[in-house]
């Protein structure tokens, strides 16, 4: 196991540009990924949450790895979900998406069944055992309904293949005891709260919020790093604006209208049950992005 950050510092959770007809758009992916890298993101997270991962299918998963990938090149960290409830879908999308050829996996708690912390434990190990890639855990329990426990967290950090965990718990406190314990890399699943996770020893974020301020989160992550305490502070009260209003709603809606705001996608269609903001909500948005100094037209 390592502290170091085994995928970067900064993750975008890129969202999934979409036609009007609900199909991926496959260009606009391919643009947005470069775009993201090219402003702060030393890596990115496909078909998680924010990539509306629930109603995106698994060949439509693969191509949007295969289109990002050539976008970006071998060099930039690529990790795919593979969250499910159903054990063995989990662990073909893993399957597919080394075979696709991503650098990691990010092994989302089951959702709503609320199995035991055992099966949890054997769900998160089937889903690393389907590859030699590295895996990140992720703890979510605002979505999924149950947390991990310390003793899981020590069981999975004695899987070789586990070495990092997104810590979206809202809770800082126990990151410092369970870092020092597993030797996990953590890293911040929750944008507000990244510069008291590095406090306690994290890494690096899984943002959403980095689809407009990257550049300005990775200066934050790299002022704490270099021991400048003020700038760090400085840095995280300036970007609190942007964590409200890409947070006042649905965080996937919002970053994929923020990226259209920008001109980086031509819309911000999405597929159902998640709604894309109409035209009152964009106006907000635009409003409330440029107050925290997003360069919004």
């Amino acid at each position: 196991m390592t502290t170091s950050p085994p995928f970067g510092t900064v993750l975008t959770a890129m969202v999934t540009p979409m036609h009007a007809d609900g199909e991926l758009d496959l260009e606009a992916c391919a643009q947005l990924a470069k775009h993201l890298v090219a402003h702060g993101s030393d890596g990115l997270v496909l078909s998680g949450t924010t990539g509306e991962a629930p109603t995106t299918h698994a060949p439509e998963k693969v191509a949007l790895i295969q289109a990002v990938r050539e976008a970006v090149g071998p060099d930039v960290t690529l990790i795919t979900g593979a969250g499910s409830n159903d054990t063995a879908h989990a662990i073909r999308m893993a399957e597919q998406g080394a075979e696709a050829g991503v650098d990691g996996i990010l092994a989302l708690v089951p959702y709503y069944s609320k199995p035991s912390q055992k099966g949890i434990v054997a769900h998160l190990t089937a889903i690393a055992a389907a590859s030699d890639l590295p895996v990140m855990l992720y703890d979510i329990p605002g979505r999924t309904g149950i947390a991990l426990t310390d003793d899981s967290y020590d069981a999975l950090a004695a899987v070789e293949t586990i070495v990092a965990n997104k810590d979206a718990t809202g809770a800082v406190e126990p990151a410092k005891d369970r870092i020092a314990r597993t030797g996990l890399a953590w890293y911040s699943g929750d944008d507000p709260l990244t510069l008291d996770f590095l406090r306690a020893g994290a890494v690096g974020v899984v943002s959403v919020t980095a689809h407009v301020a990257g550049e300005r989160i990775a200066a934050m992550i790299a002022a704490h790093g270099a021991g400048d305490t003020a700038r760090a502070e400085a840095l995280h009260d300036e970007l609190m604006p942007v964590h409200d209003a890409i947070f006042n709603g649905p965080g996937a809606a919002n970053a994929k209208a923020a990226m259209q705001l920008l001109g980086v996608i031509p819309g911000r269609h999405s597929r159902l049950p998640l709604l894309p903001l109409d035209d009152e909500e964009l106006a907000a948005l635009a409003a409330a992005l440029r107050a925290g100094g997003v360069p919004v037209p």
